[in-house]
């Protein structure tokens, strides 16, 4: 049972702290007056907020790091040095609407060696300030949910198997699309659960309490960490071809071996 590295106490603490805020803040939706402007426009400064802790945190523990922030968008580092790639709150609707239901997520990505980009993900975590939960993975070492090791789900049927995904919404997402792969899959799996953080469906995932996951239209902060997760914690994760990119963003597919091939073949079909 491998120990915090010191990168992953520092994207820890950084979570921690912001999530303690993002606590208080979510203490305070419920009293606030149902209206249009008034909570949508404290959420969004809770996010502002917590991004901003992130940053400062983690900007004093590696200066010369580049960063990608939901809000805050791209900062460049130091030639040569990694990003850190910042969700400072998933989940913003469930916030929103007093669902105590979302997430921090934070990834470290390293350049490419020949410089023409970004590679691989090499740490990621996945916080959740109301259960106190740390998921956590570095590459080659496995996932982890604080000390206990993480795995996929072994589960090789599609009749037992609970899948997650997100839904399109007003302004988001493609629903002919969804709606051809939702008729493919849905008569086949045990469940279908759709709950609105795609970090935590991810988080899940490698910790085997969902058996797949498929949505697309994310960002790069939605699914890097998550990304990680899953693979270290032996899940396969592509696009809806089959590909897989380091941080799979604009379609994702994930499970363990054998649910990814039939999860794939039925999705595959559905958008022939």
């Amino acid at each position: 049972m491998p120990a915090l590295t010191g990168l992953l106490t520092i994207m820890e603490k950084a979570a921690r702290k912001a999530g303690g805020k993002l606590r208080r803040d979510f203490g305070e939706i419920e009293h606030l007056q149902v209206s249009q402007k008034g909570p949508a426009d404290f959420v969004s400064k809770a996010d502002e907020r917590a991004e901003d802790t992130i940053f400062r945190e983690l900007e004093i523990a590696r200066p010369d790091w580049g960063f990608l922030l939901e809000e805050g968008g791209e900062i460049a580092g130091a030639d040569g040095k990694p990003r850190f790639i910042v969700d400072p709150l998933d989940g913003t609707s469930n916030f929103l609407h007093g669902i105590p239901h979302f997430a921090i997520s934070i990834a470290v990505q390293d350049p490419k060696p020949d410089g023409s980009g970004w590679g691989d993900i090499f740490a990621g975590l996945v916080y959740n300030p109301i259960t106190d939960e740390s998921f956590w993975a570095e590459r080659g070492k496995g996932a982890w949910l604080g000390h206990r090791r993480m795995r996929v789900s072994a589960r090789r049927q599609l009749n037992e198997a609970l899948v997650a995904t997100g839904t399109p919404y007003k302004g988001h997402g493609d629903f002919e699309e969804w709606g051809k792969i939702f008729a493919a899959i849905g008569p086949q799996v045990a469940g279908i659960r759709r709950f609105g953080a795609a970090s935590l469906d991810l988080a899940w995932l490698a910790a085997g309490r969902y058996d797949g996951f498929w949505e697309s239209g994310l960002s790069a902060w939605d699914t890097a960490a998550g990304c990680l997760l899953v693979r270290e914690a032996g899940g396969f994760v592509t696009d809806y071809r089959g590909r897989s990119p380091h941080i799979a963003d604009t379609q994702v597919l994930a499970a363990n071996d054998i649910l990814h091939s039939k999860l794939h073949k039925l999705l595959a079909g559905a958008l022939k």
